[in-house]
């Protein structure tokens, strides 16, 4: 998400880098504007609503949070369900009080109290649309390039996703997935064996209306290139599969142009992608972010197989040989990596001794799952 909150936090898109002088257009620009992301769905909560401020164009990216709002969400049947901000900016349900349910109709709601009296903003009402389950999850290897003479070819790998509504409700798909991979540094120490988590920052959609039969077959869903060690041991992705309504698939849509497609300076800004939250008192007063109310399924698959090429990222390590095995005078600074019988090799970057500088030694609960 962070690289849409880029997006929505400035007010013209700039064009993406290239060989030439960056060129700051001369703009009216629109900071402090309010940013909403938020998300209920039917499994069980806490949901999440976050609240920050707009930067600048050219403003290095650091979340400005807005505390001290009130949060709440109404449904079509009158109930009131209360956030609590947990952390600056960051308001969450009662997991015990609220979880959405499918055909609910829902509103979130925000009041802020100023020197300038009350201001109150609300969504406007959202449906809790079904969503089908995802059907498989699969991929294939890719020859990035083929081998020349004693080199192999050098593989990628395409991950794709299909799914179906026997029922043809659903007709707009969002997707969001969150990789997790096991890295394993070459040397025997302590911290040897690490897991990475990380979240899509990718917009997957998909339009199916025009469709007779609402079948999705071979959405390439992800795609993993060779200059990561992704591959390398083991690799997992956890797939979410939302329904959208109309305008809620519209505004996913257009962030993915700006993000992906955009090929013109001025093609599109942030104030042509329709927020489906406005303040009451003055309608005119313009509000980034979208409230998103969707059911949810989810399906896990597991990567463990062969990659050609794939890039070693610790032909940096080897530093230093040092014979004898004294390796005192070397600083405080050096880490050894590998000790024989007459040698100790050392480095002095962390990150080739602690797999922990990039992610977590606590193995994953379902690591060794097979449920493909």
């Amino acid at each position: 998400m962070k690289l849409i909150y880029k997006i929505l936090y400035v007010s013209f898109l700039l064009y993406p880098n290239s060989c030439v002088t960056e060129y700051m257009p001369e703009i009216e620009d629109s900071p402090d504007l309010m940013v909403v992301d938020g998300l209920i769905n039917d499994q069980p909560g806490p949901y999440t609503i976050t609240l920050s401020k707009s930067l600048s164009l050219g403003e290095a990216y650091v979340r400005k949070p807005i505390k001290g709002y009130h949060l709440w969400i109404t449904d079509d049947q009158r109930a009131n369900y209360y956030l609590y901000e947990r952390q600056p900016g960051i308001y969450t349900t009662d997991s015990a009080k609220f979880t959405g349910v499918i055909g609910r109709t829902y509103t979130l709601h925000i009041r802020a109290n100023s020197p300038q009296g009350e201001i109150n903003y609300k969504s406007f009402p959202m449906e809790l649309k079904p969503v089908p389950p995802i059907d498989s999850i699969y991929y294939e290897k890719v020859i990035i390039k083929e081998g020349e003479k004693i080199y192999g070819n050098i593989e990628g790998c395409q991950i794709y996703l299909d799914t179906h509504d026997s029922e043809n409700n659903c007709n707009y798909y969002r997707w969001k997935y969150t990789e997790i991979w096991e890295f394993r540094l070459p040397w025997n120490v302590i911290h040897q064996n690490c897991w990475i988590y990380e979240n899509s920052s990718m917009i997957n959609v998909k339009d199916v209306s025009n469709l007779e039969q609402k079948v999705i077959r071979r959405y390439p869903l992800n795609y993993i290139s060779n200059t990561t060690d992704r591959l390398k041991h083991k690799y997992c992705i956890e797939v979410n599969q939302y329904s959208l309504n109309f305008d809620e698939y519209q505004y996913w849509e257009k962030l993915q142009f700006i993000c992906e497609d955009v090929g013109n300076l001025y093609d599109i800004t942030p104030s042509a992608i329709p927020s489906n939250i406005f303040c009451i008192e003055d309608p005119g007063k313009e509000v980034l972010g979208y409230f998103s109310v969707s059911a949810k399924s989810s399906k896990r698959f597991f990567i463990k197989d062969i990659f050609l090429g794939i890039t070693n990222p610790y032909l940096r390590c080897v530093e230093d040989t040092v014979r004898g095995g004294n390796v005192q005078g070397l600083g405080v600074y050096s880490w050894i990596l590998e000790e024989g019988p007459d040698y100790v090799i050392v480095t002095n970057i962390r990150d080739c001794v602690d797999c922990t500088t990039r992610g977590t030694i606590v193995e994953p609960p379902f690591w060794n799952e097979n449920n493909n």
